[in-house]
């Protein structure tokens, strides 16, 4: 009952106070993911093979099937913030349309590149490169860190805390090297940054203050 009160609440009060903000292209916002790339692909030698060792000779045995479900926690927490009466950025119709058009850059790009490169992972299986849990967790952490961070600054923190451990997780299991995570982290923020800066706000928004059906009204009324 509390939790209906409060989603109920959050609705009615992000119908009248959610105002779109654009989020425009800046060239030093292409610094990070750029960076983790390039590291991914630097990474891609005897590096990542001292950090495979380094990871069998003090934890062999490490299982979790943790990160299978954290890679999705940061998804949630963008819906489950603004259920809580966090304002995010962008109304639910816009953001989905975003976090569509993020999420199948991501695992487009993704596909294609596992695919081409076949790598080998740490365990012997194949279509290692890059790390598909990864840039989905990021992707999604870019998303979450957009939506709330100018408003909330340890919003950022937690998402991109969430997807990093997704990260290390994913080598902890022998699933990925180094190079995979790095590149993987760095195409999913990447990719949903590229859905903000080509998203038109043209998708049908929720009524707001500023629409001039309230204003006409509230002027009657006064």
């Amino acid at each position: 009952m509390l939790l209906c009160f409060i989603f109920t609440f959050a609705q009615q009060k992000d119908s009248l106070n959610i105002v779109n903000k654009s989020f425009k292209f800046k060239e030093k916002q292409l610094i990070l993911p750029a960076s983790l790339m390039v590291l991914g692909v630097l990474a891609n030698d005897e590096f990542k093979h001292h950090i495979k060792n380094f990871r069998n000779e003090n934890f062999p045995n490490f299982r979790t099937k943790t990160d299978d479900f954290l890679q999705f926690a940061p998804h949630v927490l963008v819906y489950a913030f603004e259920s809580a009466g966090m304002k995010p950025r962008t109304d639910f119709n816009n953001r989905a349309a975003i976090f569509i058009k993020g999420e199948l850059l991501t695992l487009g790009i993704t596909y294609v590149l596992k695919n081409s490169f076949n790598a080998i992972r740490p365990d012997g299986a194949s279509l290692s490169f890059p790390s598909g849990h990864t840039a989905f967790a990021f992707s999604g952490a870019t998303l979450l860190a957009i939506e709330y961070g100018e408003n909330h600054p340890w919003v950022p923190y937690v998402a991109y805390g969430t997807a990093s451990t997704v990260g290390f997780m994913r080598m902890a299991n022998n699933r990925h090297y180094i190079s995979d995570v790095l590149f993987g982290a760095g195409l999913g923020i990447l990719s949903m940054k590229v859905g903000y800066w080509t998203h038109q706000y043209r998708w049908k928004q929720k009524k707001s203050e500023k629409d001039p059906l309230i204003s006409l009204y509230l002027s009657e009324k006064q």
